[in-house]
C-alpha cells in the first residue's frame, strides 16, 4: 500500500478490532491499541521503512490489510466481517510470505495474536509460541509461521 492509502487502512482495522478484538480488551488495552494505530504514529513508522502495509481489494473496495514491523513481525491483519473465511488473510499472509522468501535469513514469521483470531492464524499455519499474556490490558498469545528449518 501508499502512504495515501494508510488513513482508509487504519479506519478498516479500527472498526474490525472494534467489533473482534475490543470485547477482550480492557479501557486501558483499548486505548493501547487506539494510541499504536494513529494516523501520525504509523505513518511515522512507515516513512521510516519500519512498517508496512498491504491491503485486499474486492470489487474496488478495501477488505482487508495486513501490517508488518519489520517485515517479519505481523502487528496488524484486519478483513471487514462480510469477507471473513473467504480467503482473504490468507492472500495477505501471502504477500508477506513471498517478501520474507527473498531473504534466506528469514526463518519465520511472528504474530502477537487477539483472542479472537488465534484460531485463525492456526488455521494460516502459525503454532503458539507461549501461553497468552496481557500487556497494558492488550491479550495475545504470541506464535509463529515457520518459513524455513534452521
Amino acid at each position: 500500500m501508499h502512504r495515501n492509502d494508510i488513513r482508509a487502512a487504519l479506519e478498516l482495522a479500527w472498526t474490525v478490532f472494534l467489533e473482534f478484538d475490543a470485547p477482550d480488551y480492557t479501557a486501558k488495552g483499548i486505548e493501547e491499541f487506539k494510541k499504536f494505530t494513529s494516523i501520525h504514529s504509523v505513518l511515522e513508522r512507515f516513512d521510516k521503512g519500519e512498517m508496512l502495509f498491504w491491503g485486499c481489494i474486492e470489487e474496488g473496495k478495501l477488505i482487508g490489510i495486513i501490517a508488518t514491523k519489520n517485515v517479519t513481525h505481523i502487528c496488524l491483519l484486519f478483513v471487514k466481517k462480510e469477507y471473513h473465511r473467504r480467503g482473504a488473510a490468507r492472500k495477505l499472509l501471502q504477500q508477506v510470505i513471498e517478501r520474507c522468501m527473498g531473504n534466506l535469513q528469514i526463518r519465520e514469521i511472528t504474530v502477537n495474536s487477539s483472542p479472537f483470531a488465534v484460531e485463525v492464524y492456526r488455521r494460516l499455519g502459525f503454532v503458539e509460541r507461549d501461553q497468552e499474556q496481557t500487556v497494558n490490558g492488550m491479550r495475545f498469545t504470541p506464535m509463529a509461521l515457520k518459513l524455513r528449518q534452521c
